[in-house]
Order: C-alpha cells, then sequence, then structure tokens
C-alpha cells in the first residue's frame, strides 16, 4: 500500500491507471476506521483493479458549535486496517492541500441539502458535496462507497454525480450493527456505557416501526408513536424522526412505494442517526 499526501499525485496516478484500463474504487472516510468502513472497502477490493481510500477530516462540512476539533483522528490505526484490508493507495490530504486560504467554490444540492439533517446541520451537506466533489476529481474512481447509515448523505452524492456528469457509480452499501444493534459510527467513541445502553434502543424501535409500517398502519400514526418512544429513552433528545421516499427524499405519503424511515437523535448530548427501509 502507498501513502499519498499530495492531490496532484493521487490524480497523476488515477490517471495513469485509467490509461492502463485499471477499474478504480474509492472510499472516502473521515477516519476512526471501524467495520462499516472496512465493509466497503471489502467490497471495493472484491469489484475493482485498484482501491482508494481517503481519510480526511473535512472542516467545511462541521458547524460552528460541532465536534470538527475533537473528532477522533487515529490515523496510525487507520493506516494498519487499511494494509489489512487490501487497499492500494491511502489518500491523507491536508486542510493545506485541499483548501487555499481564498478558497470561495461550494456544491450545494439544492432541495436535498434543506431537509432532514440540513435543518439542524446548514453547512453540513454543502461541506460533504464540495469535498466529495474535489475528491472524484482527483481520483476518478469508476466506483465509490458509501453506507447507508448516511442515507441523505447517499441520495444528495448520488444527485450531485448526476447533475454534474462525474463517471463515477455511486454504490450503497448496508449498515453495519455492532451486535446490540446499534449503528456504527466513529461517534459511537464519545458514548459513555450507560448512553450506549441507551442507544441501543435506536434501532429496536426503528424495526419495531417497519412492523408497523409494514403491517398496514398509517405512516403518520406510526411516526407519531416512534416519536413517543424515542422520546422515552432516557437522555435522549429528538433531533427529526421522518418517513421519506428513498429515492427522491420527498415525504412519505399513502402510496410511495419505497419507503426509508430515518432518524437523528442525541443520547447525552450525542448526534446518532439512523434509519430502516420499509
Amino acid at each position: 500500500m502507498k501513502i499519498i499526501k499530495n492531490p496532484l499525485q493521487i490524480q497523476k496516478i488515477s490517471m495513469e491507471l485509467i490509461r492502463k484500463n485499471k477499474s478504480i474504487g474509492f472510499v472516502p472516510t473521515m477516519g476512526a476506521l471501524h467495520s462499516g468502513h472496512v465493509s466497503l472497502i471489502k467490497k471495493s477490493v472484491s469489484q475493482n483493479d485498484i482501491t482508494v481510500v481517503s481519510v480526511y477530516v473535512n472542516p467545511i462540512q462541521f458547524g460552528p458549535n460541532e465536534d470538527y476539533k475533537r473528532y477522533p483522528r487515529p490515523v496510525n490505526d487507520d493506516i494498519e486496517i487499511c494494509k489489512k484490508n487490501g487497499v492500494d493507495y491511502l489518500f491523507l490530504p491536508s486542510n493545506e492541500t485541499l483548501y487555499d486560504k481564498d478558497f470561495s467554490t461550494y456544491v450545494t444540492v439544492d432541495k436535498l441539502s434543506g431537509i432532514m439533517c440540513g435543518v439542524t446541520r446548514p453547512v453540513h451537506f454543502r461541506g460533504v458535496a464540495t469535498v466529495v466533489s474535489k475528491l472524484f476529481n482527483m481520483v476518478m474512481p469508476d466506483r465509490a462507497y458509501f453506507g447507508l447509515k448516511d442515507y441523505q448523505q447517499y441520495v444528495i452524492i448520488k444527485r450531485m454525480v448526476k447533475d454534474l456528469n462525474f463517471r463515477t457509480k455511486v454504490i450503497g452499501c448496508p449498515i453495519i450493527r455492532e451486535k446490540s444493534g446499534l449503528a456504527m459510527s466513529s461517534r459511537n467513541t464519545y458514548l459513555s456505557p450507560e448512553a450506549k445502553e441507551q442507544a441501543v434502543n435506536i434501532h429496536k424501535i426503528l424495526v419495531n416501526a417497519k412492523k408497523s409500517f409494514n403491517s398496514g398502519k398509517n405512516i403518520d400514526a406510526v411516526i407519531k408513536e416512534t416519536a413517543k418512544l424515542l422520546s422515552a429513552i432516557e437522555n435522549s433528545e429528538i433531533d427529526y424522526i421522518e418517513a421519506r421516499d428513498s429515492n427522491t427524499l420527498q415525504p412519505a405519503v399513502k402510496t410511495t412505494k419505497n419507503v426509508v424511515i430515518a432518524a437523528a437523535v442525541k443520547i447525552s448530548n450525542i448526534r446518532l442517526i439512523d434509519n430502516i427501509l420499509c
């Protein structure tokens, strides 16, 4: 595995690989790699000649009162995980190499970015779309892999790729969970043992919501019941609980065929997201 830090160098490598007709798989991450990330890496390795992973905590997707400074950065552990799982190139850019001091160009995916997580995190998806578009321009992957825990992000990136004519196919991969059912996340490290025990209830409640919905219960009633159950979790605060069309993220109605029930909940002030497809 080669570690690359210079954006022009990774772009040059990618151009050479494309000339050689090598397929490139890409897994963009913010590091603190866990089994969820590993599942994406393994998928890429199995489907492509070359796998590139990026590790970069992107400052422009964090709001002023969010956890950018304390976000976990175990870089040496991340390097070892990438080596063990067949990564060919690990891209480790810095803020200085990605953003000039007078950087002023941003990518915004209208409509999809101002709903759900975007209501309380208004700059988040602009930052995500901007950095992913930059990474796609550098790595030029055939396929890019995203975990479906961040379901809104997945739909936004797919829309961006279509609208901006990127060569990349965006592939959504299943949520990887701990044995308890808690969706794996780098932010789980913030949770105390007691908070983690409470957080497990989020997935259990979403599973219950799916059963209710699939049994024919009205979607508004399902969401109302689910909100009540989430609110009953000790030390919880609901950011949102919504039912959306899983393809368009439009609000789900009676005739919606493919539904995702998505939630963002703070447990002891740690914001966790999860979802379930119905």
